[in-house]
């Protein structure tokens, strides 16, 4: 006999953390996943500005090893275990000019956020999932992981990039133990830091918010589909992966980009 889903409490039960849950990508993954049962923990260095009573919040560092430590003992000292992990968090803060104007401190700092985080997270977390024969890990990666822009985002796209790896050897380590790992790869998303920043564009060049959005796509060459992504379509790909309804899947990489690489 077939299982039967109930899609509004498939996670009931459940406790899930999402890293970078207080805006963005992380905050429509959190929402999502809590409207579906779970119980969800976020953290970020900052509390985010419209606190959501529902979610359980942690401040923490991610790129510094304390910082995953404190979110590691915390959750399993409140909750005894973790079910899902969602390795959100990541971003990019180096200089645009290429190669030649990143230091070693650009690297590194860059490498610690989209690359060791989540590592450290895992390492954490995967213990008592194996222990228990269950878990799913979540790694939010990124199309410039196979799509990398040189000018600004060198260090990002490369750490990306291993991400992507990592997470499929990751997988065939951890699968036949009973935890699942997948990657979402994103191309450009519309959050509202992206939003304001149109409008900072469109101010600087005296165009509309609409031209300078377009401009920015036509630097990606292109989304086909004609826009960027709204935040709660990841989360919806996200709380599919997450669900009883992807037991089969693991050592995948889903790309949500509108069609943004060219290539197969």
């Amino acid at each position: 006999m077939e299982k039967q889903f109930d899609y509004n409490d498939e996670l009931s039960g459940k406790i899930a953390l999402v890293t970078g849950g207080t805006k963005g990508a992380g905050k429509a993954i959190a929402e999502r996943l809590f409207n579906a049962g779970a119980t969800v923990i976020i953290t970020a260095r900052n509390a985010p500005e419209n606190p959501d009573g529902r979610l359980h919040f942690i401040s923490a560092d991610l790129s510094k090893p304390d910082g995953t430590q404190k979110v590691v003992e915390e959750v399993l000292a409140v909750h005894s275990r973790l079910d899902i992990l969602v390795n959100n968090l990541g971003g990019s803060e180096t200089p645009g000019g290429g190669f030649a104007v990143l230091t070693d401190e650009d690297w590194q700092t860059t490498i610690q956020t989209n690359l060791l985080a989540p590592v450290r997270l895992d390492r954490g977390f995967l213990p008592q999932m194996v222990e228990r024969s269950s878990g799913v890990i979540i790694h939010i990666a990124s199309i410039q992981g196979r799509l990398p822009l040189y000018d600004s985002t060198l260090p990002y796209a490369a750490a990306k990039a291993g991400l992507i790896n990592y997470s499929k050897a990751l997988s065939n380590e951890v699968a036949p133990k009973g935890v699942r790992v997948l990657t979402v790869s994103p191309g450009w998303i519309m959050t509202s830091s992206s939003s304001r920043m149109m409008e900072r564009i469109a101010e600087s060049s005296n165009s509309t918010v609409e031209q300078a959005t377009q401009s920015v796509m036509d630097a990606l060459g292109g989304i086909p589909i004609g826009r960027p992504a709204k935040p709660e379509e990841v989360a919806e790909l996200v709380g599919f992966l997450v669900s009883p309804r992807a037991d089969y899947l693991t050592g995948t990489e889903y790309v949500i980009d509108g069609g943004t690489i060219p290539t197969i």
